[in-house]
């Protein structure tokens, strides 16, 4: 479908913000979403991305193909925060994924202090034992992100199974409310920032980081800011006078993923 030098598959599977991402070949990554499935190849600086043209509108939207990620880096001064223009200029490539709310929701819920491979075990196990099988353009099974219904459907064991551990009734219980119609993530999807922040955090199991993350990569509300272990030592470290959340608006949430992938890189 495209070629672009503002898409590099690699550093959006490592950035922290999509868990089902399977790299089948240095540089070649299987990307379920919703009932469809692409396969992105690395290309040179930029990359490739194969499914029916059919498609193309589907992942153009979720690859977020319509903003203008250079023109957002462009406003970071390498004199004034030397720190976010490196950031910014060595993770290029890193878009913000407009993910299905539904995934991201317990996705992140999943996700409380675990590390990655831990959360892409749960959730892989969750999606064999509840999704839907599919094929994709190569003709290879795939599972889709189970439904709330079939999420609530599933017994404590099954969910046992997920090793999900105390996040286990978390899970329930908003699957439950979404079933009920209690949670609307259409509706939320209507809401300003503010409201959406206090309807997320009044779920069970949900702080305003998890929230965070899924006004983020759920709703892409790209001003969303998730605070984690590694942005609490960006902050502190970097920006001990406090970081200018109303300078570098409405971008802060792509701004911290740059600075998230980056700082991680460094020190691990």
């Amino acid at each position: 479908m495209i070629i672009q030098s503002e898409l590099n598959p690699t550093r959006i599977a490592l950035s922290g913000q999509c868990f089902r991402w399977e790299e089948t070949a240095p540089g070649t990554f299987r990307v379920p979403f919703r009932d469809k499935c692409l396969i992105i190849e690395t290309q040179g600086s930029g990359a490739e991305v194969k499914n029916p043209a059919a498609e193309d509108a589907v992942w153009h939207e979720y690859l977020d193909l319509d903003t203008d990620y250079a023109a957002i880096r462009e406003r970071i001064d390498a004199g004034e925060d030397p720190f976010l223009h490196e950031a910014c200029c060595f993770q290029q490539g890193i878009r913000i994924l407009k993910q299905d709310p539904w995934e991201a929701l317990i996705s992140f819920i999943i996700s409380q202090n675990r590390n990655i491979p831990a959360i892409k075990r749960s959730i892989s196990i969750l999606c064999d034992l509840a999704g839907e099988e599919r094929k994709d353009l190569r003709g290879e099974s795939f599972m889709t992100f189970p439904t709330a219904g079939a999420i609530a459907a599933m017994s404590d064991e099954e969910l046992d199974r997920c090793r999900l551990g105390y996040r286990k009734d978390y899970i329930r219980l908003t699957a439950e409310a979404a079933v009920s119609g209690e949670l609307n993530l259409d509706e939320m999807a209507t809401f300003d920032d503010g409201k959406l922040m206090g309807q997320l955090i009044s779920l069970k199991g949900v702080g305003p980081k998890v929230a965070s993350c899924v006004m983020l990569y759920g709703f892409h509300r790209i001003n969303a800011f998730p605070v984690d272990v590694w942005v609490k030592r960006i902050l502190k470290d970097k920006y001990p006078g406090g970081y200018p959340f109303e300078k570098y608006a409405p971008y802060n949430g792509i701004y911290q993923q740059y600075m998230f992938a980056f700082y991680r890189e460094e020190n691990t």
